[in-house]
This record gives structure tokens, C-alpha cells and sequence, in this order.
């Protein structure tokens, strides 16, 4: 019997949810819309995706309302995070702490910090500082001990200082 090559026949939450953002790039296509990335071309130059899997990726992310195509500014279509896509902040950051803990010998890439208090956000999304639950918009982005600045394109020279989740990142 040959396995289905998608989960859309499935009734698992789980398993719809994955339909979703379980494809590889999504995440990190995800990830960086948190930390502000907006235009295809920064997408493109921060990740190293190739453009095609790229567009595919994007315009699932639309289907499903994780993200809104908008015109932006100087006539650029940009790829902004949805409610459903704001949604998606615990996983990530639970996805980024993950890796951080098993997979990072020098310690976290880049760590958050509440815009409040200054007190820095636990993996659990909790503020050491004042003990709440922090929403992305009131974090900012900053370099941690793992950081490396060898990567040069828009979005990383932009994250090698404190940088508030959600603000647009342009590279033109």
C-alpha cells in the first residue's frame, strides 16, 4: 500500500496543522517574518531559499491565512503575519529554544528581551523580569553568545543590534 504523500485526508489536528507549516523553509520563512522580513528578495538573501520554493512557500502561507500580501511603500509586494501567522509565536520561539538547547554548542543565536522592563524572555515565553507572558510585538531581537556575524545580507546586519519584532526589515 503506498503512503500518502500529504496529510490532508486526516482528521489529527496535528496532522492539518503540519499541511501548514511542516514543509521545509516554512519555519524559518515564519521565523523571519517575526523578525520583520517582508520583501521576497530579503527572504530570498537572509535564507539562501531558492526563489521557486520560495513563491511555493509564500503563496501557502497566503492560502492559508498565515500571511497577507500587501503593497508596500515604494510598490513592493510585501508578506506581513496574519492574526492565525501571530499565532504561531509560541511554536516558534519553543522551536528556537529547542534547537538552542540541543543543537548549539556556543548558546543561542539571537535571545529576546521585553521593551517594558528589559528583563529577558525565558523559553517559556515568560519575562524573568516581570513574570508575564510576553507577546512578539513588545519583544526586541538582539544577538546572543552564539551569534556569529559572518552572514551579511540585510536582515542579518540589521539583527547584529537590538531590533523590535515585527518592524520592517527592507533591504532597498
Amino acid at each position: 500500500m503506498a503512503l500518502p504523500k500529504d496529510y490532508a485526508g486526516q482528521r489529527c489536528s496535528l496532522s492539518r496543522a503540519l499541511e501548514v507549516v511542516g514543509e521545509r523553509w516554512t519555519l524559518l520563512i515564519l521565523r523571519d517574518a517575526f523578525f520583520g522580513v517582508r520583501r521576497f528578495g530579503d527572504f530570498v538573501a537572509h535564507l539562501g531559499v531558492p526563489r521557486g520554493v520560495l513563491t511555493e512557500r509564500l503563496e501557502s502561507l497566503r492560502e492559508a491565512g498565515v500571511l497577507a500580501e500587501t503593497l508596500g511603500s515604494h510598490g513592493y509586494s510585501e508578506y506581513v503575519l496574519t492574526d492565525k501567522g501571530l499565532s504561531l509565536w509560541p511554536v516558534v520561539r519553543d522551536l528556537l529554544s529547542w534547537g538552542d538547547e540541543y543543537y548549539s554548542a556556543t548558546g543561542p543565536r539571537r535571545v529576546f528581551q521585553h521593551v517594558r522592563d528589559a528583563g529577558m524572555l525565558a523559553p517559556d515565553g515568560v519575562c524573568a523580569s516581570c513574570g508575564n507572558t510576553v507577546p512578539p510585538s513588545d519583544l526586541l531581537v538582539l544577538p546572543g553568545p552564539g551569534f556569529d556575524e559572518s552572514d551579511d545580507d540585510v536582515v542579518s546586519k540589521t539583527l547584529t543590534t537590538a531590533h523590535r519584532l515585527l518592524e520592517p526589515i527592507r533591504g532597498h
